[in-house]
C-alpha cells in the first residue's frame, strides 16, 4: 500500500485545483499578498501565518482549524523553532479547540526546558484576553516544569493559578491559599499588592482572621512604600490597596467583636490621607472609602447595642441602594437583634424585594459568604421570635449555601440549629433535610 505523506502546501495546491484558482485569484480571495502568498506555496521562505491558514481556509469553505495538524512544519523544524509562529498558533489551536495539536507541540517543546517561556507567553496572552480557564493548563505547565523556585515565571504562573480557582468552594479556596502563599513576596512588586489583597479577601470568607490581618498589614506596609515608585503602575491605584489593607483589619476587629477598636480603622479609611497629590483615579477610590466608611460606622454601632441607629442605618442602606450593602447591612442588624434582643421587622419588610435577590450572590465570593450570614442570623431572628417554621426554612436554605460551598463548620451549625427545632418541623421541612444531609454525607 503507498503511503501518502501529506503537507500543508500539498493540501493547499490541491484545493486550489479543484477549485480552478490563480495564486492572483486566490491573493485577492484571502487579502494576502500575492508576492508572500507565491513564496510561501513554493516553499521559498516560510512565510505562512495562522491567520493566513485561517483565511484560506475561509475561502475553501473549511471549517475553523483546517490543516492545523500539518501547520507545526510552519513553526518548528529540527534545527529551531519560531516564536512569533508558535504563540499565535498555540492561542488559535486553543481558539477552535485543537487539543490534539497543542499536546503534539507542547511535548516537542518541554524537550528544551527554555521553550517553558512560550507557553508563559501563551498563558498571558489568553489571561490578558480574559481567557482565564483555557489559561489555566498553560500556567499548570509553566509550574510543573519551571525548577528555579524564584522565577519570576514561577511566581506570576501561582499568582494566576491562584485567582483563576478562586470560587465559592471553601476547601478549594484554602487550598489555592496553601499553594499560592510563599509565592507571594517572590512577585513583582506591583503585582504583590493585588496579591495581598486576593488572599485576603479569601481568608476573610474562610473565617482565618490571623491570616487576614497578616495579608492586611502587609497591605498597608507595602501600598504605602510604592506610592512614589515610578516603576510599573499596579492593578488598580495604590491608594486602593491601603484603604483595602485598613478595612480587613477593621473587618477582623468587628469579626472579633472589638468594635471599638475597629472603629478607628473605619474613621481611618473614611478619611483617607495619602502622602502625594490623588489624580483622577486615587479621587474616585477615595470616595469610595468614605461611603463604605460611613456604612461601617453605623453598623460597628449597631453591632455594638445601640438601637437608636439602626432606623437611620436601614435610611442610609436605602439611599445607597446596593444589593451587595444591603445584604451586609441587614445581616448586622440581624445579628444585633439577636444579640439585645431587638425587634427589627419593620427594617426587614422595607428591603423585602432586594432580600428575595439574595440568591443571585451565591457564586462571588464575597457576597455568597455574606449571604450565607445573612441566612444564619435570620433564622436565629425568627426561632426567637416564635416564628418556628420561618426558622426551619432559613436554617435549610442557609444549610443549602453551606453545603454548595463546603463550609463543613457552617454546615454543623445548621444541623444543630435544625435538630433543635426539628420535632416542629414540616413533613416537607424534614425531607428537603434529610436530601441535603445525603448530599453531606457524600461530600464528606
Amino acid at each position: 500500500m503507498k503511503v501518502v505523506n501529506r503537507s500543508l502546501r500539498i493540501e493547499i495546491e490541491d484545493q486550489m485545483k479543484l477549485r480552478n484558482f490563480s495564486i492572483n485569484q486566490l491573493a485577492d480571495l484571502t487579502g494576502i499578498n500575492q508576492g508572500n502568498l507565491s513564496m510561501a506555496l513554493n516553499g521559498i521562505s516560510r512565510s505562512l501565518t495562522i491567520s493566513q491558514l485561517d483565511a484560506l481556509a475561509k475561502v475553501f469553505g473549511k471549517v475553523p482549524g483546517w490543516l492545523y495538524e500539518l501547520y507545526t512544519e510552519e513553526c518548528i523544524t529540527e534545527s529551531k523553532l519560531s516564536r512569533p509562529r508558535l504563540i499565535p498558533y498555540l492561542i488559535r489551536c486553543v481558539e477552535v479547540g485543537r487539543n490534539d495539536c497543542i499536546d503534539r507541540v507542547v511535548s516537542k517543546l518541554l524537550d528544551n526546558p527554555k521553550n517553558v517561556k512560550i507557553l508563559f507567553a501563551v498563558a498571558e496572552k489568553l489571561y490578558q484576553r480574559r481567557k482565564e480557564r483555557e489559561s489555566e493548563r498553560f500556567y499548570q505547565l509553566v509550574v510543573d516544569n519551571v525548577k528555579d523556585s524564584f522565577s519570576d515565571m514561577l511566581a506570576i504562573s501561582h499568582y494566576r493559578l491562584f485567582i483563576i480557582n478562586q470560587g465559592t468552594d471553601a476547601e478549594k479556596n484554602w487550598k489555592a491559599v496553601i499553594r499560592f502563599d510563599p509565592f507571594r513576596n517572590r512577585l513583582p512588586e506591583n503585582q504583590r499588592l493585588d496579591a495581598l489583597f486576593q488572599l485576603a479577601k479569601v481568608c476573610y470568607t474562610l473565617q482565618k482572621w490571623n491570616e487576614v490581618d497578616e495579608y492586611a498589614s502587609e497591605l498597608v506596609e507595602l501600598s504605602t512604600t510604592l506610592c512614589c515608585d515610578e516603576g510599573p503602575a499596579p492593578k488598580r491605584h495604590p491608594v486602593y490597596y491601603y484603604g483595602k489593607g485598613l478595612l480587613y483589619k477593621g473587618a477582623v476587629l468587628e469579626r472579633r467583636g472589638l468594635y471599638d477598636r475597629a472603629k478607628d480603622y473605619v474613621l481611618a479609611y473614611t478619611n483617607l490621607e495619602w502622602p502625594e497629590p490623588l489624580d483622577k483615579s486615587g479621587k474616585k477610590e477615595v470616595e469610595k472609602f468614605r461611603v463604605w466608611g460611613k456604612a461601617n460606622l453605623y453598623l460597628l454601632e449597631v453591632l455594638s447595642g445601640n438601637e437608636k441607629m439602626i432606623g437611620e442605618y436601614a435610611d442610609y442602606l436605602q439611599v445607597l441602594n446596593e444589593l451587595n450593602d444591603i445584604v451586609s447591612g441587614l445581616t448586622a442588624i440581624l445579628k444585633s437583634a439577636n444579640m439585645y434582643g431587638f425587634n427589627v421587622d419593620g427594617v426587614l419588610s422595607r428591603f423585602f424585594g432586594f432580600i428575595d435577590r439574595f440568591d443571585t450572590f451565591n457564586n462571588i465570593l464575597i457576597l455568597a459568604d455574606r449571604h450565607l450570614q445573612y441566612r444564619y442570623q435570620k433564622a436565629i431572628y425568627e426561632f426567637s421570635h416564635g416564628r418556628i417554621l420561618a426558622g426551619l426554612d432559613e436554617t435549610l436554605h442557609c444549610l443549602s449555601l453551606a453545603n454548595e460551598m463546603n463550609r463543613y463548620e457552617d454546615t454543623f451549625h445548621c444541623v444543630s440549629l435544625f435538630e433543635k427545632y426539628r420535632e416542629s418541623a414540616s413533613v416537607q421541612q424534614l425531607e428537603t433535610y434529610r436530601s441535603a444531609m445525603v448530599r453531606e454525607e457524600v461530600y464528606i
